[in-house]
C-alpha cells in the first residue's frame, strides 16, 4: 500500500469517527429548541440552560459522585488483587485474576440484571451507594489491568535492594512499589471514572428513577421531546473524556498501558 493511500485511509477513518461528534457539537449551538443540522441562530443558550435547571444539575451531581466513588472502589479492589497475583503462578492467583477480569467478559445487561436481583434481595435497590458499589465491581477490570501492567515493569532488583537494607514489606511497598505504581493507579482510576460517568444499564437497573444519573436522564428526556440540551450533555461528556485521556497520554505511559512493551517482548 502506497504512502498516499495509507494517509487517505487514515483520514477517511478519522472523518468517520469525528463526523458524529461534529454534528452533535453543531446541534448544541442551535438557538431554537430543535435538533436541526446545520444549526440556526447560533447561540450558547442551551449550555446556560443546562447549568440553570435543577432537573439536569441533580443528575449531573449524581453522575459525578457515583463516578468519583465507584472509580475509587474499583481501585481499592484491584490493587490488592494485582499485588497478590504479582509473581504468583498458583491456582488462587489465577482464580482471583479471573474474577477481576470476569465483569468485562459478560454482557453489561447480564451484570446489571445480576446486580438488580442482588440488591432487591438483600436491600439497597434504588440507593446511590448500591450503584456506586455495582459500578466499582463492574469496572474493577480497568484498574486491575493497568496496575498489573505497572507491576510487571518493576525491577525486582529494587525490591531486593530495599530488603537487604533492612526495609520490611510495608516500607518496601510504601517507598518503592507505590511510587512506581502511582501513574498506573491514576490511569486505572481515570478509565473507571470515565466509563462510570457514561454507564447507563447498571445505573438504570440498580437505581431506577430513584437516583437518576445523567445518561439515565438523557434517555428519559427523549420521551418528552428533543432539545439541544441533549447535545450539550453529549459534548460535555466527550470533552471530559478527551481531557482525561489526553492527560493520561501526556503524563502517563500510554503505549505501555495499551500493552506495547509486552508485545515487543513477546
Amino acid at each position: 500500500m502506497s504512502k498516499t493511500l495509507k494517509i487517505t485511509y487514515i483520514f477517511a477513518i478519522l472523518a468517520l469517527l469525528l463526523a458524529p461528534l461534529v454534528v452533535v457539537a453543531a446541534v448544541s449551538l442551535n438557538g431554537p429548541q430543535s435538533l436541526r443540522f446545520p444549526p440556526s441562530d447560533l447561540s450558547l443558550r442551551w449550555y446556560a440552560e443546562l447549568f440553570a435547571q435543577s432537573e439536569w444539575l441533580v443528575p449531573l451531581r449524581h453522575s459525578l459522585v457515583i463516578a468519583l466513588l465507584a472509580a475509587a472502589v474499583a481501585v481499592l479492589i484491584a490493587l490488592p488483587l494485582a499485588l497478590y497475583a504479582w509473581g504468583r503462578q498458583g491456582l488462587a492467583a489465577r482464580l482471583l485474576t479471573g474474577m477481576g477480569l470476569a465483569p468485562f467478559a459478560l454482557p453489561p445487561v447480564i451484570s446489571a440484571l445480576g446486580f438488580m436481583i442482588f440488591w432487591m434481595t438483600f436491600g439497597g435497590y434504588g440507593q446511590i451507594w448500591a450503584t456506586i458499589i455495582s459500578h466499582g465491581i463492574f469496572l474493577v477490570t480497568l484498574p486491575l489491568v493497568t496496575i498489573s501492567l505497572g507491576l510487571r515493569g518493576i525491577d525486582h532488583a529494587l525490591i531486593e535492594s530495599a530488603r537487604v537494607m533492612g526495609a520490611n514489606r510495608w516500607v518496601v511497598f510504601r517507598s518503592v512499589i507505590l511510587p512506581l505504581l502511582l501513574p498506573y493507579i491514576v490511569s486505572g482510576y481515570a478509565f473507571a471514572f470515565v466509563l462510570s460517568l457514561n454507564e447507563y444499564i447498571i445505573a438504570y437497573m440498580v437505581a431506577g428513577f430513584t437516583v437518576e444519573t445523567l445518561p439515565v436522564k438523557i434517555f428519559n428526556a427523549l420521551r418528552y421531546g428533543y432539545t439541544p440540551i441533549l447535545a450539550v450533555v453529549s459534548v460535555i461528556f466527550v470533552a471530559m473524556s478527551a481531557l482525561i485521556f489526553g492527560l493520561i497520554g501526556r503524563f502517563g505511559n500510554l503505549p505501555r498501558l495499551m500493552g506495547a512493551e509486552r508485545s515487543q517482548r513477546d
